[in-house]
């Protein structure tokens, strides 16, 4: 019954990001640079903040965790900590090029595919176990996204590097589970700013003055970077990194819902097909914890520890 909790996080995390677009269209004429540029600084100061002013003694609690492990464990933490904040920032970077000057479609068929190379990473690099019906899900899965990449072949590289990245994010931050989650995403946000820092003088745009781009971009900082992200993290703590991906299609679902009912966009049978193929493949992945039964074949290796 634990584990509920972490599939209840991962499922609100993706169920947030679904709605990133209400947000994000009201100040589609800034440049997408300058609102990574803001997204990654704001949510740095936000957190910073949050951290030193209400979570000392959580900072506190955490320093002395850190200085009693070992030092092959200190090592290995940091790694984890700085590659994962470099994979993140890189995704971010290039999802931005691909939706900017490859295609926005290439850009949402990377959604689609991450699931994908989440569940085949984590089965090589993490050696988790999956049951017949969860390779059943990966299969339809592949299917549904071969039928959305139809006639758009050009796309398909940038979107495996755009999923590739956001992928090893997740299967690095499974390894990744001894230090308070908030404090982790405080400390990778901040090494991520660190990084783009030096080319906001030559490549961002001139500082906006309009309310309307603050309001959105306090929506993206809070609700759909630093909550969704923490989340992410929270959930790797109790169930493991293929599950975590394969909810990821819930982002894709509520994006496609919107596009039709909200934006009202065109739709075509075929793509009407593929995403309900990948509301099925959620469906039978996580046959296990929907019917409330016990699966022997799958093995999930929990943490004894909470945040």
């Amino acid at each position: 019954m634990k584990k509920y909790k972490y599939y209840f996080a991962a499922f609100s995390a993706f169920f947030i990001w679904g709605f990133f677009s209400l947000a994000l269209k009201p100040i589609s004429s800034y440049p997408s640079l300058d609102i990574l540029f803001y997204r990654v600084f704001f949510s740095v100061l936000t957190m910073t903040v949050i951290n030193l002013v209400f979570r000392q003694n959580k900072i506190q609690e955490n320093w002395e965790n850190f200085t009693s492990m070992t030092s092959k464990r200190k090592r290995s933490i940091v790694v984890l900590t700085l590659v994962g904040a470099m994979i993140l920032a890189s995704n971010w970077f290039i999802f931005i090029y691909v939706v900017n000057h490859v295609s926005v479609k290439a850009g949402s068929l990377a959604y689609l595919i991450c699931p994908i190379l989440t569940t085949v990473f984590a089965f090589f690099l993490l050696h988790e176990k999956l049951s017949k019906w969860q390779w059943l899900a990966v299969s339809i899965s592949i299917i549904s996204c071969i039928l959305l990449s139809m006639n758009h072949f050009q796309d398909i590289f940038y979107s495996l590097v755009v999923a590739a990245t956001y992928a090893l994010y997740l299967v690095s931050q499974r390894k990744n589970s001894e230090l308070d989650k908030f404090l982790l995403l405080n400390i990778q946000l901040l090494f991520i700013a660190l990084l783009i820092l030096p080319f906001y003088p030559k490549y961002s745009g001139a500082i906006p003055t309009e309310p309307l781009f603050y309001t959105c971009l306090f929506c993206i900082v809070v609700f759909f970077t630093i909550v969704p992200l923490f989340l992410n993290l929270y959930a790797l703590k109790g169930i493991n990194s293929s599950t975590v991906g394969i909810l990821m299609y819930i982002n894709p679902i509520i994006n496609f819902a919107l596009a039709i009912f909200y934006f009202k966009e065109q739709v075509t049978l075929l793509q009407m097909f593929s995403y309900s193929l990948i509301l099925i493949s959620i469906i039978v992945f996580n046959k296990k914890i929907i019917l409330g039964k016990k699966h022997k074949s799958q093995v999930i290796v929990e943490d004894s520890k909470s945040i």
